[in-house]
Formats: structure tokens, sequence, C-alpha cells
């Protein structure tokens, strides 16, 4: 999940700015950011500043969501035990 983010999170920017007819620039204006940011934005980048980030959701009336998941590590954490614990052994 997190390796896809990115590209997830570029999809959804780029197909939303898209439907509300916004160039880069347009959007770049709007959020307070540079255009080369919506850019990297929009292509994926790893790394880009959160602050930054959530003004381009914000502006395009999106929003970044935490959840918690239940994955193994989070798993073993919660349990005490470690990320390759076979299931069955879990409590």
């Amino acid at each position: 999940m997190a390796t896809n983010f990115p590209r997830m999170l570029a999809a959804e920017v780029r197909a939303r700015r898209t439907a509300l007819r916004l160039s880069q620039q347009d959007l770049a204006d709007m959020a307070g950011v540079s255009e080369r940011f919506v850019r990297f934005v929009e292509q994926g980048k790893p790394s880009v500043q959160l602050d930054s980030l959530l003004a381009v959701l914000e502006t395009l009336g999106l929003e970044l969501h935490v959840a918690t998941r239940a994955r193994d590590a989070a798993r073993a954490l919660l349990h005490g035990g470690t990320a390759d614990t076979p299931e069955e052994a879990r409590p």
C-alpha cells in the first residue's frame, strides 16, 4: 500500500484538477504552492511536504484520511508478538 500511495494520490489529484478544468498553474496559485510542486504530486514523487500537499488537497475539495490497518506488523505490536508469527499462533 505504501508504495502505491504516491501513484494513487497522483491519479486522484490529476483527475480532480482536470474535472475542475484547472491547469497545474491555476491549482498552484489557488493552493499557494508552486506549479512545480503540483507537477511533482501528479507525477507521484514520493517525498513532498505534507503542509503543501494538504493545501493542494483542500483546494481541490479532497481529504487525506489516516486509518488503522490490520497488518501483521500492527498485530504484532498489539499482541506483543513478532510480525512473522503464524496466524494460528496469535491469540
